[in-house]
């Protein structure tokens, strides 16, 4: 099928209404019209994902943001309506039933049912304008910056300064960072609400009673539920909070502090300067690469043809969107990895995971069809939180020095306790939010300070600067861009800890497991390809407690 560049809506409906008029006589002329099929969503989906990249390395830049909203305003909705035909006659074919009996075929038919299930002509316009609000909050985040002694720092940058052991200077930074944000608090509040009710009209317009039970069908939650999903939250309250509080604890003792305050919580408690990996993009990447070659040639070589065809963008910089992600390039078979390097150690983690999900793309891309390279979420983060884990053995590269190689890991680990009863207190407030849709600000406020006593450590004093805690999902950009996706990192890094353990264990087997897993792409079950991984697909309290036993261990050797 030839594909016409640059994209428009004109030449993207033609080619659409080619593939839904074009007669089906055989069951080869399915399988190959299955493939054209595949080879449009690819470079629909590769045209998308550049204007996304390039939006987001540069939010200054008009040009990139009128082309990326062209795309969600225009074109998108142009295409929904066709889109919607073109599942309907393939899930309609008589060849469908015997292609069926493939299960990647199955599993890939299920998702479109559930699309059909979901579309609604009224929801096209919904859809786009949620599209322009998320776009909105990157370009609110991205503006962020402040004044510190006279110099201009990105969020990011400025975060630096509250590893430093000077008290005082990390006390001027976070209160600079602190009224930073409260400049943007209304406008955030205001952006999010008007988020809620259009993404709860969708929900009722598609025959549901609120957005979290029409979000858990359009990410083919087939799996898993609400339910278990509470289930999650109350065992990591209950087996990995107390982990964290002791950790709190410990962490008051070493600083040889009355209270902890919220310039407190990054520092090393030892008084120890901050790590210091890598000195600049070039550098990160150059000892990643080292890094990467050391746990497996295979994953080094990924991210070095990235590095030949210009496929990362690393340095954090004013006007640059905040975060990190690794986008697949659907028609090249190739991964884009962006992120706001600025010269911690939470730099490291961030490329090697990305680094994990650009493995992937590598791994899937001989799958025959682009649907089965369209993983959720949950496998997509097993690889890259594994990632995060088994290429620890290799961060000699970043640290020669024994100490502070014992010193990163523990960090690490002890980031691991941290952020999964983070994950768990955003996914109960992302329930929370959407299970009572006309809730007010003062009753969200008043949920995410209860969350934040149950899922915190209780032992860091905000005195003064309440809000701070109250707003503190606002940096959450997954609660604005993409709602819901954010559980899946806690189910992800449960299973990443158990290929970690694997790879302990039995390395050769571990890592060839893992790469086994990542092959299958979306062409089983996702209990199924946690199996071929060597993990559990579960969230249990017995589970759970089970491999922090491991983590605890681990990090007692480090001591």
């Amino acid at each position: 099928m030839i594909i016409e560049k640059p994209l428009t809506a004109t030449n993207l409906k033609s080619l659409f209404n080619q593939l839904i008029e074009q007669p089906i006589q055989t069951k080869d002329e399915f399988t190959q019209w299955l493939k054209k099929i595949s080879d449009l969503e690819s470079s629909v989906s590769e045209d998308l994902a550049w204007r996304y990249i390039r939006m987001t390395c540069d939010t200054t830049n008009k040009e990139h943001e009128v082309a990326y909203l062209d795309f969600v305003q225009n074109i998108q909705p142009e295409l929904a309506p066709l889109e919607d035909q073109l599942n309907r006659k393939v899930v309609a074919s008589p060849f469908a039933k015997e292609a069926e009996q493939d299960e990647a075929v199955r599993i890939y038919f299920r998702s479109l049912r559930g699309a059909i299930e979901l579309y609604r002509e009224e929801n096209i316009p919904l859809q786009a304008e949620l599209s322009t609000l998320a776009q909105e909050y990157s370009s609110i985040q991205g503006a962020m910056s402040v004044n510190i002694d006279g110099q201009t720092y990105t969020m990011q940058q400025a975060s630096n300064f509250l590893l430093r052991t000077d008290r005082e200077l990390r006390e001027k930074v976070w209160k600079a960072m602190h009224e930073r944000r409260m400049q943007d608090t209304q406008k955030l509040e205001d952006l999010f609400d008007a988020m809620v009710a259009k993404r709860q009209e969708v929900a009722q317009n598609a025959g549901f009673a609120n957005f979290r039970d029409y979000m858990f069908k359009a990410l083919g939650r087939y799996d898993y539920n609400a339910e278990d999903c509470k289930r999650f939250h109350d065992a990591i309250a209950g087996k990995v909070v107390p982990m964290l509080k002791k950790l709190a604890q410990k962490r008051k003792q070493q600083l040889a502090l009355d209270t902890l305050k919220p310039w407190d919580l990054a520092v090393d408690p030892l008084g120890r300067e901050p790590l210091k990996p890598f000195d600049g993009g070039n550098e990160l990447l150059n000892k990643s690469l080292q890094c990467l070659k050391s746990v497996d040639s295979f994953f080094s070589d990924c991210l070095q043809t990235m590095q030949q065809k210009s496929l990362l963008d690393l340095e954090s910089r004013l006007g640059k969107a905040p975060g990190g992600y690794n986008y697949p390039l659907a028609e090249t078979n190739l991964p884009f990895i962006f992120m706001n390097a600025s010269g911690n150690l939470r730099d490291v983690e961030t490329l090697v995971h990305e680094g994990g999900h650009a493995v992937h793309s590598f791994l899937m891309a001989p799958l025959a069809l682009n649907a089965f390279k369209n993983t959720p979420s949950e496998v997509a983060e097993l690889a890259s939180m594994s990632m995060e884990l088994i290429s620890m053995k290799g961060w000699n590269a970043y640290f020669e020095n024994p100490e502070d190689l014992k010193r990163a890991q523990t960090e690490q680990l002890e980031g691991i306790i941290g952020t999964l009863p983070w994950i768990a207190q955003v996914d109960a407030f992302q329930h929370w939010i959407y299970e009572n849709p006309t809730h007010t600000r003062a009753d969200r406020k008043a949920r995410w300070l209860e969350l934040s006593a149950t899922f915190g450590t209780g032992l860091t004093d905000f005195s003064g600067y309440e809000d701070a805690l109250a707003y503190s999902w606002h940096k959450q950009l997954h609660i604005y861009e993409v709602p819901f996706y954010y559980v899946e990192y806690g189910f992800a890094q449960l299973g990443a800890i158990g290929v970690w353990k694997n790879c302990m264990q039995t390395p050769e087997q571990g890592l060839q497991q893992y790469k086994n897993a990542l092959k299958l792409g979306y062409t089983r079950s996702i209990p199924a390809i946690y199996e071929t991984a060597g993990v559990k697909f579960d969230f249990s309290a017995d589970y759970i407690e089970q491999l922090f036993s491991f983590v605890g261990e681990e990090l007692s050797t480090l001591e």
